[in-house]
């Protein structure tokens, strides 16, 4: 069983309705949801949303961030602008755990357009399950961040 955890979430206009799909099922395993927005089918600016989710898990107000737009990849390009962010567009099972196992990806990009709903849950339910291994990946972890790279 998944622990419960505090997971912020953002979309535009074209992951709204996967957004609020992924809510009810995050909500319904009993995890905190910090959502901002957007709330309807209105254009919106995808930048806005990444930056406000990916605030709330560098600041340490959620454990982990979700973010959808049509295809993942304007939220994952946005996301990964903020350093304390190691944001993964994933568009299946393996990559969703393997991202989360290797790289401790604290956010995950779904495109909308793109996967299915119900591999979207399945990706959902992976990427919040999956621990990170640690060992061998810290040190390439220390690498993407040079203030904290280990001496030689």
């Amino acid at each position: 069983m998944t622990r419960s955890l505090i997971v912020a979430l953002g979309a535009d206009h074209g992951g709204i309705t996967l957004k609020n799909r992924l809510a009810a099922a995050m909500a319904e395993a009993g995890h905190q949801l910090l959502d901002f927005g957007t709330d309807g089918p209105a254009s919106v600016d995808y930048p806005d949303f990444a930056h406000a989710v990916c605030g709330a898990v560098a600041g340490g107000q959620a454990d982990l961030g979700i973010l959808v737009c049509g295809t993942g990849i304007g939220m994952s390009i946005a996301a990964n602008r903020n350093p304390a962010i190691r944001c993964a567009l994933v568009h299946d099972v393996t990559t969703a755990r393997l991202t989360r196992a290797h790289n401790d990806a604290n956010v995950l990009a779904l495109g909308a357009r793109i996967i299915g709903e119900e591999v979207a849950l399945d990706i959902l339910q992976t990427f919040l399950s999956t621990p990170y291994e640690g060992g061998r990946h810290d040190r390439r972890l220390a690498k993407l961040n040079p203030s904290t790279e280990p001496a030689a």
